[in-house]
């Protein structure tokens, strides 16, 4: 059996990963941009409001003409107009006057503030009641107050969610530069492999893990293509990996990446031009079988072939990898995931020297979240479906205790 050729550390594998440039860059609509990557620092070129705008319904006054109003005691306002909902607000308030407002209206000149319309009462149609006195700019949105011109906005490497869109709108911004989509190609290896819709012989399995990791790398950014199954032949690999790289920004390799007699993985992408093994094993459980590395100055990431040490290898490194190549911003990729608190419900064994992450389920008992350890081995697909997430353990540590409180990554 043929030895492992460079184990890191899981800190060595997320530095190295991190060392890969993002793909080119091009310019497409804000409308057109949802979870698409900044490529330019962006800036405000205008105020947001350009205009002092009520924050609420009610009335426009000037704030010490309601200093010591109450229930009991309130400040008579003389009516002197409303302000039409898209139209400049021209009507000075002068001392005593009140204008009626509603959210988003523009403040007229003289006024400073707001009272909100269920703090007064109007009697008749001349005279406002204020039922609560106001500070000053109290329930107005000022000039610039939402952002600010010249302020910065959005930094280069942000993945833009759906309400960023609107932002970006709502201050003029109508186009931006953006990295391209990853273009990722998927090789799936082993002689055993058979289409999903391929009712398996003895020695045969379903193609598992195509399916799953063509659906993380979507969420990761990426434009995956498939590429097949491709059996242990050396040179069948070296062909589809030829075209692969040819066609991509990066491959992913399922299968093959282990120190097997028929795990090819590593010399195939050895024997192409510009090729560098970066590393070749991570300290870590399920997934040490992992292979990092360039072909034609590309890169090319082998996951183990069993389902969970693939798919949760790809979790921890596949997605950042493809997310640095995205445009995002590397020391970020790696603690973009969601976590929370929870309580380990028994013991957990560890071997020191390599970090575990192990498999739990998430319940709630006398008011405290609970994560149970699930048993199952790496080959088991659904055993990892009904996990909720993932608990780590250091290396430095030989196992962790019943009780302990300790952080979920949430799948």
């Amino acid at each position: 059996m043929k030895a492992f050729f460079r184990v890191v550390t899981t800190d060595e594998a997320r530095t190295r990963i991190a060392t890969f440039e993002a793909v080119a860059t091009e310019t497409v609509r804000v409308a057109e941009a949802l979870d698409r990557v900044l490529a330019r620092d962006l800036v405000a070129a205008v105020d947001l409001p350009h205009f002092h705008r009520a924050n609420m319904d009610g009335y426009a006054v000037r704030a010490q003409d309601t200093f010591g109003a109450s229930a009991n005691i309130p400040a008579y306002l003389k009516l002197v107009g409303a302000v039409e909902m898209g139209q400049e607000a021209t009507r000075r308030v002068c001392k005593g006057e009140a204008v009626r407002i509603a959210t988003g209206g523009m403040l007229p000149p003289g006024a400073d503030a707001v009272v909100m319309v269920e703090y007064t009462e109007e009697i008749g149609d001349r005279t406002v009641e204020a039922h609560r006195s106001v500070a000053p700019w109290e329930n107005v949105l000022r000039i610039g107050e939402d952002i600010a011109k010249g302020e910065a906005i959005f930094a280069r490497g942000r993945r833009l969610r759906a309400r960023d869109l609107g932002a970006l709108t709502g201050v003029g911004i109508t186009r931006i530069s953006v990295f391209r989509r990853p273009r990722v190609a998927l090789i799936s290896t082993g002689d055993e492999i058979v289409p999903p819709d391929v009712t398996p012989r003895p020695g045969q399995v379903r193609n598992i893990n195509a399916y799953s990791l063509m659906a993380m790398a979507a969420e990761s950014g990426a434009m995956v293509a498939d590429f097949g199954v491709v059996g242990d032949q050396r040179a069948a690999l070296e062909r589809v990996l030829a075209r692969a790289l040819k066609a991509s920004d990066a491959v992913l390799i399922s299968g093959g990446s282990s120190v097997g007699t028929k795990d090819i993985t590593l010399d195939v992408i050895t024997s192409f031009p510009r090729s560098e093994i970066i590393f070749h094993g991570i300290s870590v459980a399920p997934g040490k079988p992992t292979i990092l590395a360039r072909a034609v100055d590309k890169p090319v990431l082998g996951l183990p072939g069993h389902p969970q040490s693939a798919l949760v290898i790809f979790d921890l490194f596949g997605a950042p990898l493809l997310r640095v190549l995205g445009g995002e911003d590397p020391r970020a990729v790696f603690t973009a995931k969601r976590t929370l608190r929870a309580h380990l419900s028994q013991n957990i064994a560890s071997r020191a020297g390599r970090e575990d992450y192990v498999r739990v389920t998430l319940s709630e008992c006398d008011g405290r979240r609970v994560a149970a350890p699930m048993a199952g081995k790496s080959g088991a697909i659904f055993n990892l479906v009904k996990a909720d997430g993932l608990v780590r353990i250091p290396a430095s540590a030989e196992g962790l205790d019943e009780g302990s409180d300790v952080e979920v990554i949430l799948f």
